[in-house]
């Protein structure tokens, strides 16, 4: 891979989708930037895939991370696999042609809808070898979303009910399995078509949204992690009602569900939000699931680099099966 790095050095322009101004998806657009440079104890990684995420809908949309820019074209995208260009010093453990995967944070760093990026070799783990680069891509924003809620916050152990809304999602997959494994009782929101893909997955209780309100199906539980908030139909307003006394509420999606604290307060049960950051060392564990088999990543769709707008469309349609990954390069 010494030829990559040459390469890489060489370049001083690459393919990436930009975002100019928010606004929906049609203002995504491809074309050329300069390839960034790589600083301090940062890596240069070629991007072979990047993750889709809500997040980047919503910044594309000028709420998420939006605030946080401070000059345009912006390239969005946290989520990526790729292979390490250049390495911070000789010595470093991620020498140049070492595959790896891993996320960044939009707009503090630029982002991975390109083929290059650069990301604090902190945020960064070897991809596990089982994944291909498009399976790599999906896994870290939302696994490590999933581990931050239902491991690290709600403590998922035994004995424990847990709901988790919108369960086949792309961070929802992950903390079913998560749950599951840590051996909670998970019941698990979703619509009929995903029944049988949400028991797979560990969930002992399946609750078809579309039947009716799920708060009819739902016994008192212990935790709720909420991915869906209450942008539609009240679901956190509603989830507080099933939570038993002192039971925990777990809202993840930004922006969500602003009045949590008060009403929380006024149900007689506990409540936080929850953000993500990017902990290589905590995505080396969920590397070490995925490689035993105990947890795995569902690609719901791939699309190229040039159809970012598309992939935003679906991210934003809210039925998607696990993620959707945008193909930049050859791996």
């Amino acid at each position: 891979m010494a030829h990559e790095a040459g390469r890489a050095g060489n370049m001083t322009m690459m393919r990436a989708v930009t975002c100019a101004a928010p606004g929906g998806p049609e203002v995504l657009q491809v074309g050329e930037v300069e390839v960034p440079a790589r600083v301090n104890a940062e890596l240069l990684v070629k991007v072979v895939a990047a993750g889709v995420n809500p997040i980047d809908a919503k910044t594309r949309a000028g709420r998420g991370a939006w605030p946080g820019v401070t000059s345009t074209p912006v390239v969005l995208g946290n989520d990526f696999s790729g292979i390490v260009v250049e390495a911070p010093y000789e010595a470093h453990p991620l020498q140049p042609g070492t595959e790896v995967y891993g996320m960044g944070m939009v707009p503090r760093m630029g982002g991975t809808y390109a083929e290059y990026l650069t990301v604090a070799s902190l945020s960064v783990a070897r991809k596990p070898p089982s994944l291909s680069h498009v399976e790599a891509a999906a896994v870290p924003l939302a696994a490590l979303t999933a581990w931050g809620m239902v491991v690290e916050t709600a403590k998922a152990h035994e004995g424990q009910r847990m709901l988790i809304h919108a369960g086949a999602g792309g961070v929802g997959h992950f903390a079913v399995q998560f749950a599951s494994y840590f051996g909670a009782h998970v019941v698990a929101t979703g619509s009929a078509r995903n029944a049988a893909f949400l028991a797979e997955l560990g969930a002992s209780e399946i609750v078809d949204y579309t039947a009716g309100p799920f708060e009819d199906a739902v016994g008192p539980v212990d935790v709720v992690i909420d991915l869906v908030g209450n942008v539609g139909g009240d679901t956190g307003s509603r989830s507080l009602g099933v939570l038993r006394p002192a039971g925990l509420y777990v809202n993840g999606p930004t922006g969500s569900f602003p009045t949590l604290a008060e009403e929380a307060d006024a149900a007689g049960v506990r409540a936080t939000g929850y953000r993500v950051a990017p902990d290589a060392a905590t995505l080396a564990i969920v590397t070490r699931l995925l490689e035993s088999g105990d947890v795995r990543v569902y690609v719901d769709r791939v699309l190229p680099l040039e159809e970012a707008a598309e992939a935003h469309r679906l991210i934003e349609s809210g039925h998607t099966r696990g993620k959707i990954v945008l193909a930049v390069a050859e791996g």
